[in-house]
């Protein structure tokens, strides 16, 4: 019998420690706000985010999966629209969009970039196509010209999810600023965290 060793992989589920200046900083917040849920803590978050992004507005919520629930509530889609996603995300990529009763259809990941690509997406549109849902998976980038070209081309707006890529840039324009609507994750295994979980929603239009 092969002889074998037990080893264990100290693996928390924390993920992030705190330093003291930070730690004041929520306690600060914890202390001063009123309200509690909203003010000006608040309104500074978003209009530094939104600078920070490149992005004309963005709107802090409880967490990814909540922005991408309001980019597909804003999309106005429903049965009859087709969406299309990455066939490799997190599910919370698909089912905001699911919930609307609009069919959605899976487009693969390119090879070289693995994530979405416009030839991917260009497989899979149809007159029924009214969003395209890139994923910036861990961190990489989407070409995302090719994406917008083929947006604008056939009336579709364009959802980026950028849970796992903060800060991840592409022709010195960040993830995010790009589509139509951008959406941000702050849980905790993430490279960036509120305490544990939150999100953004970033919005290019005015009129949205």
């Amino acid at each position: 019998m092969a002889n074998t060793t037990e080893f264990k992989v100290d693996w928390s589920g924390r993920s992030f420690t705190y330093s003291d200046e930070e730690v004041s900083t929520v306690v600060k917040v914890m202390t001063e706000a009123d309200p509690m849920t909203k003010g000006k803590y608040l309104k500074a978050f978003e209009q530094d985010f939104a600078r920070y992004n490149g992005s004309p507005h963005a709107f802090g919520v409880t967490s990814c999966t909540n922005a991408l629930d309001l980019a597909a509530i804003l999309s106005e889609i429903g049965a009859g629209d087709e969406v299309i996603v990455p066939a490799h995300t997190f599910c919370a990529s698909a089912i905001p969009f699911g919930k609307t009763g609009a069919k959605l259809v899976w487009g693969d990941i390119d090879p070289d970039t693995r994530v979405i690509s416009a030839e991917s997406i260009r497989k899979n549109i149809t007159d029924k196509t009214k969003v395209i849902v890139v994923v910036h998976l861990y961190g990489l980038m989407a070409d995302m010209d090719p994406i917008m070209a083929l947006a604008k081309e056939h009336g579709c707006l364009v959802v980026e999810d950028c849970a796992q890529a903060i800060g991840a840039e592409y022709k010195g324009r960040k993830a995010g600023s790009i589509g139509d609507f951008g959406t941000f994750s702050f849980h905790c295994q993430k490279n960036l965290t509120t305490v544990g979980e939150g999100g953004v929603l970033t919005v290019n239009s005015d009129e949205m």
